[in-house]
């Protein structure tokens, strides 16, 4: 793993899409990865272990790869301290009040697994299962994987067998894409989403405070002490919460604003729209100027959950050896909003025979260069 290890980009013919072995599950079962590259010497790397990603190196301003995804090196993190370091999350990404939900007059209790409420899909969410890879492409200017997953009826309480595919794509334009899908054989719930931690600097390089965010909302959705939204819709405003325009991440962290105080910093999902869109647009933008990184964040769902990496407790080691602590990364998580089954005034995560769900998350890396000093 590339880690904070710079190594300078060579030519690459073309993309390409390599299967190994990451490893073995207790029950014997193989682990695949796929590492996917494009021309320019960027990759990720897929593991089937929760459909994650496990890394992704890209260059600096100066043409330096380094891995900026949090990650373990090992199978042996994931399962023995699982944190949803890149992971698929759901069915129901992020959390639901009491673990509970009415749907068609019928009362579902899911797992709780955080405090009272459940939180991405429940004690056994779509991150701690094997997925498939049910397809490995790549042609001159793109390289992918297809994952796919069964969660049987009943799964972690929900109802109905949920079919699901998640396709990541590396392509030559420098873009990175998760495209999720899934069909169901009864009425049930979903929103799924993928829980990478990113630190454009490198992972293991400490803090992301000075990394400079934009996102595209112009108001949140305030949180109880337990992290579930109140049902206001709050404008940014005035408020620690206001990133329409570039800001570094820690600005304003340590404001003594009551919900900080409830999300130990930031932990809450933003409005983007009102509905899902009928194409991904831009909801985030993150720059690094130690690095020159740049992560532009595109995304066709209504909300985007942002957390800063509240809960890293220097007791992890990641990739290149480095441990992670408070605010050594962000969280940039595309989705409905939290709870929204039992806040209709949210809309709906209802998915019927019949339809497909999808949400299509788009990052795209670029580099910008130093500023003048003034």
């Amino acid at each position: 793993m590339l880690g904070l290890v710079a190594l300078s980009m060579t030519a690459h013919a073309g993309s390409a899409a390599k299967r190994e072995t990451f490893g073995t599950m207790p029950d014997g079962r193989s682990v695949d990865s796929v590492l996917l590259t494009n021309s320019h010497g960027l990759s990720a790397r897929v593991i089937a272990y929760g459909a994650s990603l496990q890394s992704v190196s890209v260059p600096d301003r100066d043409g330096h790869l380094a891995d900026i995804a949090l990650g373990y090196p090992t199978l042996k993190g994931y399962l023995e301290k699982p944190q949803y370091f890149g992971a698929t999350v759901g069915r129901y990404a992020n959390r639901i009040a009491k673990g509970r939900f009415v749907l068609d007059g019928r009362t579902y209790q899911l797992p709780v697994n955080d405090g009272p409420n459940s939180l991405h899909g429940g004690t056994r969410g779509f991150d701690k299962v094997l997925w498939t890879v049910a397809a490995v492409n790549h042609d001159a200017d793109k390289a992918s994987v297809t994952l796919t997953y069964v969660s049987p009826d009943g799964d972690m309480g929900y109802p109905g067998k949920l079919s699901v595919t998640a396709v990541y794509t590396l392509d030559d334009q420098d873009r990175l894409s998760i495209e999720y899908r899934a069909t169901t054989d009864k009425p049930t719930l979903v929103n799924l989403s993928n829980h990478a931690y990113w630190n454009l600097s490198g992972e293991g390089s400490g803090s992301v405070m000075e990394q400079r965010l934009t996102i595209a909302g112009d108001a949140f959705l305030p949180v109880d002490a337990g992290s579930i939204p109140t049902g206001e819709i709050r404008q940014v405003a005035g408020t620690p919460f206001d990133f329409r325009k570039p800001k570094a991440i820690g600005r304003d962290i340590r404001i003594a604003d009551p919900q900080l105080l409830n999300g130990r910093g930031y932990d809450h999902n933003w409005v983007i729209s009102r509905k899902a869109a009928p194409a991904p647009r831009m909801v985030a933008r993150v720059e690094d100027p130690r690095s020159g990184r740049v992560l532009t964040l595109s995304s066709d769902q209504p909300g985007l959950q942002f957390y800063s990496g509240n809960f890293l407790d220097g007791t992890t080691v990641g990739t290149g050896g480095h441990v992670y602590r408070q605010g050594d990364a962000f969280v940039l998580e595309p989705q409905l909003y939290p709870d929204t089954p039992n806040q209709p005034a949210f809309g709906s995560a209802r998915l019927d025979p019949g339809h497909t769900y999808r949400n299509l998350i788009v990052y795209r890396f670029t580099t910008e260069p130093a500023r003048s000093a003034r």
